[in-house]
């Protein structure tokens, strides 16, 4: 009964296209959950992703769980994240990948999940970091330690998403930094996690700080790439 009412004044919304959902929807609606230009690359090593890092990182395995396409249904779920407030959207693609990933041997042997850092103020102001809960439920899924405190971002920098690869590069510079104390992840397979990944330079940057720590080997998993 109570949960009826709950429903009537608080209505649940699919998280793309916004429209109510039915009682047997969740999170998602059908029709959008039909749509969603998901990309399997987990289950193909040499994927885009690989390919976008290679040679330029160090890296065992590579994904992304979405395409992202201009003014597509994942951009507007992305936004819904980022500037809606609805985190929940991490926690369903976290889900989701994390799943996939724990079914795929490669991805079994990562112990430590370690998401992009977001700068403080930034943190302050949208309450959380987006890819928090993706890591955390990729991290239970596969068993593995997540660790927020590993990297730090020093300044702000403007949304990167559609820029070219040097301004890109060029924003980011001297952006991240490692924590003090990392002799813990010494040896560890670590996972770095983020919300888009465009031209790489924000992982590329990450991953070349996390490869710095002894023994390190570095996969990468995003909810999305973008796609021309």
């Amino acid at each position: 009964m109570l949960a009826s009412i709950v429903d009537v004044f608080f209505p649940k919304i699919c998280f793309s296209c916004e429209k109510v959902l039915e009682d047997f929807e969740t999170d998602v609606c059908i029709a959008c959950r039909h749509d969603l230009p998901v990309t399997n690359f987990h289950h193909h090593h040499n994927n885009d992703v690989f390919k976008l890092l290679q040679g330029r990182l160090n890296i065992e395995q590579a994904t992304a769980l979405f395409h992202f396409y201009k003014k597509g249904i994942v951009q507007n779920m992305m936004h819904n994240l980022k500037y809606r407030g609805i985190e929940k959207i991490s926690f369903f693609a976290g889900q989701w990948l994390g799943a996939e990933l724990a079914e795929i041997e490669s991805y079994k042997a990562i112990d430590v999940v370690i998401p992009v850092p977001l700068h403080r103020k930034r943190l302050q102001k949208r309450g959380y970091n987006q890819v928090a809960k993706f890591s955390k439920e990729i991290a239970k899924s596969l068993k593995a330690e997540y660790i927020d405190d590993a990297l730090l971002k020093k300044s702000k920098t403007k949304t990167q998403v559609f820029k070219d690869s040097f301004k890109r590069w060029k924003d980011i510079q001297g952006t991240f930094h490692l924590a003090e104390n990392v002799k813990s992840l010494e040896g560890k397979h670590i996972l770095l996690t983020d919300d888009i990944i465009t031209t790489g330079a924000t992982v590329e940057t990450c991953g070349d700080l996390l490869l710095q720590i002894k023994g390190v080997k570095l996969s990468i998993a995003t909810m999305a790439i973008t796609t021309s």
